[in-house]
């Protein structure tokens, strides 16, 4: 006490410099709502003013000039109005903050009842002026109480009070964070107000206001870093909702477009779809990330899209094709390239269709890719699409058995297929993997087709 005493008025100056500083920060977060920020400013600006006038309170105490004598009573009055405007200004908050947590379109009546006592202190601060209730200046202009001076705690202390009650009893609705950072915000100036009727000479109150008003700051940026956050998690749930709906609707457009390529092919229901799940797998197991293998998915779902710019009368021949059909036939992975190489944001799509048909030997077409100049989506496509065609009858065969389309893509391997994508589809047949995976797929029709 006595190094408060020694010290209150320097410990004032700062403290008013502080909130000097707090509310001119305040102003500039545009992103509080405005009537919080404002409050909150005016809340820092009242406790700077108070210190001020405080200091200004002592320092003309006893000043029997005519600047001393305006000054101690202007000082003295202006401090017990601003010890009631700051509680004031807490419950227009406290409003705002129960609106906002509890979706309250009116304010509680106990906030009401705040409002109605900071009226009548404001009325008691005017009579005193007139009557000494609170207060009195001597001949040397000293300030002295008056035996009536408890009155003076009467507004506040209620208002105080009354806010405890409310945020007690709001409390369910309030974060726990919250609930302790207005409960202690608002009790250390009630203890610190219960002190100093004991206390003389030292602005024990009005100094911990400070400390209110330093919480309340420190209480409204973690609020808005809440509020920052969940508008963050909104927007990116948001986004991920925009996304995942245009993700489904690609799949589905793919889809549509993969079974219309298919429904071209009499033999080849399902096919793109089956192609599309094997290349999927197969990428899989081969170690590609997850975004990846949705990337060969697709790109072998619309591997055979180039067919429909292939005539119905070729597709379904049954007979043996010419020379000039099959160059026909031929042209399809260069049809499908043009078709869907518009669709920038998915080269890979355009690549699928327009190399699954070369060969890891090079004898392949359109352009006679050899090994790895071949890309690795067209790669694992060709092993799909081929275990896909020997698997399923055909309306001049029936479709293979298992052992004999193992030893058929062991025969091919490092000839037509990559080897490494070859014993990755092997070892699918060999665990009925491959299997389960086309066994939910509609099975081909039998009629004639080409692939």
């Amino acid at each position: 006490m006595v190094f408060l005493r020694t010290h209150q008025l320097d410990l004032m100056l700062f403290m008013s410099g502080t909130c000097a500083i707090l509310a001119c920060t305040t102003l500039f977060i545009q992103a509080l709502p405005e009537e919080k920020r404002s409050f909150l400013s005016m809340m820092e600006l009242s406790a700077m003013l108070l210190l001020l006038f405080d200091r200004w309170s002592y320092m003309y105490r006893g000043n029997a000039s005519d600047t001393g004598y305006v000054m101690v009573r202007v000082s003295n009055g202006m401090v017990f109005f601003l010890a009631i405007m700051i509680p004031h200004l807490v419950t227009q908050y406290l409003k705002l903050l129960f609106q906002d947590e509890s979706r309250l379109q009116k304010p509680l009546l106990s906030l009401k009842i705040c409002d109605a006592l900071f009226i009548l202190g404001v009325v008691l601060l005017v009579v005193s002026q007139f009557t000494g209730l609170y207060y009195t200046f001597d001949a040397q202009n000293t300030y002295q109480r008056s035996p009536t001076y408890i009155l003076s705690y009467l507004s506040p202390l209620l208002i105080v009070l009354l806010q405890e009650m409310t945020i007690l009893q709001r409390r369910d609705c309030l974060r726990r964070p919250i609930l302790a950072a207005l409960m202690t915000a608002i009790a250390i100036p009630t203890v610190a107000a219960f002190l100093q009727i004991f206390t003389y000479g030292v602005s024990l109150s009005n100094m911990t206001m400070v400390i209110t008003v330093i919480i309340f700051h420190i209480f409204a940026l973690d609020d808005l870093s809440r509020s920052v956050k969940r508008s963050r998690m909104n927007e990116l749930q948001s986004y991920k909702d925009a996304e995942r709906r245009v993700s489904a609707m690609f799949e589905q457009t793919a889809e549509a477009l993969a079974s219309a390529i298919d429904a071209k092919d009499t033999y080849t229901h399902g096919h793109s779809t089956r192609v599309a799940a094997l290349s999927r797998q197969i990428a899989r197991e081969a170690g590609f990330a997850d975004k990846d293998c949705d990337q060969v998915y697709f790109a072998a779902l619309l591997h055979d899209v180039g067919k429909i710019g292939v005539s119905n009368t070729i597709i379904n021949k049954p007979g043996k094709l010419t020379d000039e059909e099959f160059a026909q036939i031929k042209m399809h992975p260069i049809l499908g390239y043009q078709i869907l190489s518009s669709i920038r944001q998915s080269p890979s799509l355009s690549i699928g269709a327009h190399y699954h048909h070369e060969r890891f030997d090079g004898k392949g077409y359109p352009d006679g890719l050899a090994g790895e100049a071949i890309p690795e989506i067209a790669r694992i496509i060709a092993v799909a699409d081929a275990y896909d065609a020997m698997s399923s009858s055909r309306s001049y065969r029936d479709k293979l058995s298992r052992q004999t389309v193992r030893d058929e893509l062991m025969r091919g391997s490092g000839k037509q297929f990559d080897p490494r994508f070859a014993k990755i589809m092997i070892h699918m047949i060999d665990s009925g993997e491959a299997e389960a995976l086309t066994a939910s797929v509609p099975p081909h029709h039998p009629e004639a087709g080409r692939d």
